[in-house]
Order: structure tokens, then C-alpha cells, then sequence
């Protein structure tokens, strides 16, 4: 399972309102990709910009290549809108998603960027997991995803040799407010994420709403 991060911007434009029409014109069952959420700004993000998370479908048989393929020809139509491609990132979920379907809540939905080391990955996933627990338990938050680059940077056929990566955690809550309140989680998960956070270099914050399907 792989999923496409595509931060989008279109400079005709002052809002996402044109941008969100034309990633809705693109037939995305054609070709056997499937949509995870289309974000907008609350901070973080300009007007005229958009997170389109992208995956690939459970029932696809094909090989990673002809994924790339797919991936490469949403790339081309965007580009023929006149859409700028600020940033495109693969990943691979680690612990979470669970199930790899459509996002539909209504609510505020934090992309946290981490920059990382390689061989830090699985116990950074672990630490998160292990923390949910009494952290979700405390607020009306529910961690979506947790994702790691797929091992390549975009345009580019060699392996990341620095041994850092980027690392992803969305995170839905009910709220602005409950995001404050989730500040001061349960003691066992702030030790746990105080641990997480020891083994990033940099962690940026972006908080955004979903786009409904449809609209």
C-alpha cells in the first residue's frame, strides 16, 4: 500500500475553490487510485492551496511501477490545469491507518511533518502507538494516520543516503479547542511523546479542514 501526499497550489486564483474543481474532474477509479481526503488551510496554508492525499486501491494487482505510472499521469493533468506541485511526497502507513478508506469527518485535521532518522522509524511508530491510548482516551481526537517515506525522494531513482526521512502523523480533532485542551495530555502519553520527540531533528505543524466529497 502506498500513499501520494501532493501539496497543491493554484495561482489564478485567490481561494482552493478552482483548485478543488479541478483534482474533482480528474477520474481517479480509471485508473485505480483512490481518494484519502482533499484538505484546506485553517493555518499553515495559503488560500489557494490544497493537501490532496492520494492511495492506491486494495484490489489492484498491479506492480509499483505501473503505480507510479498512475501517480506520474495525475502528476501531468495537474500540471496541464496550471496547477503548481509545491511538494509530492510517497509514503507507506505504519501503524495506522487501519483501513486504507475515504476521510469524512467533519472537524480539524493536523498534518504534523517530522523530519527524522531512518533507523528511528519503528520505534517512533511504537512510542506513538503505545501513547494513543490514554491520549485519545482523554479528548474527542482520533489519530487518522502515521506514515513514513516509501525510501525514495521524489524524482529520483537512488536511495535516500543520508539516512533521514519524513515522517507524517495526521491527527482529526473535534475542534479547535479540544486541539488546545490535547496540549495537556495524560502523563503516560506526554512521557511517551516527550520520548518521540527526542528522536525527531524538527516537527512542523500544519492544521486543516477536510473538503467533503462531492463539493
Amino acid at each position: 500500500m502506498e500513499y501520494r501526499f501532493l501539496h497543491l497550489k493554484f495561482p489564478a486564483s485567490n481561494t482552493f475553490v478552482e483548485l478543488r474543481s479541478i483534482i474533482a474532474s480528474i477520474d481517479l477509479r480509471s485508473i485505480g487510485i483512490s481518494e484519502w481526503g482533499v484538505f484546506h488551510g485553517v493555518f499553515g496554508l495559503a488560500t489557494n492551496e490544497l493537501y490532496w492525499v492520494l492511495h492506491e486501491d486494495l484490489d489492484a494487482s498491479t506492480s509499483n511501477t505501473d503505480n507510479l505510472v498512475k501517480f506520474d499521469d495525475i502528476v501531468r493533468r495537474l500540471t496541464d490545469a496550471d496547477v503548481l506541485i509545491i511538494d509530492q511526497k510517497r509514503f507507506k502507513p505504519t501503524v495506522r491507518p487501519l483501513e486504507h478508506v475515504a476521510r469524512t469527518a467533519s472537524g480539524v485535521y493536523v498534518f504534523r511533518w517530522f523530519d527524522v532518522n531512518e533507523s528511528d522509524v519503528d520505534e517512533i511508530a511504537a512510542l506513538s502507538k503505545e501513547a494513543w491510548n490514554t491520549f485519545e482516551a482523554g479528548f474527542d481526537t482520533e489519530v487518522q494516520g502515521l506514515f513514513a517515506e516509501a525510501g525514495l525522494k521524489e524524482g529520483s531513482n537512488e536511495e535516500l543516503s543520508d539516512g533521514r526521512e519524513t515522517m507524517l502523523l495526521v491527527t482529526w480533532y473535534r475542534d479547535l479547542a479540544v486541539w488546545q485542551d490535547s496540549r495537556e495530555p495524560h502523563p503516560k502519553a506526554r512521557e511517551l511523546f516527550l520520548k518521540r520527540h527526542g528522536l525527531m531533528k524538527e516537527a512542523k505543524p500544519i492544521a486543516t479542514r477536510l473538503i467533503p466529497r462531492g463539493t
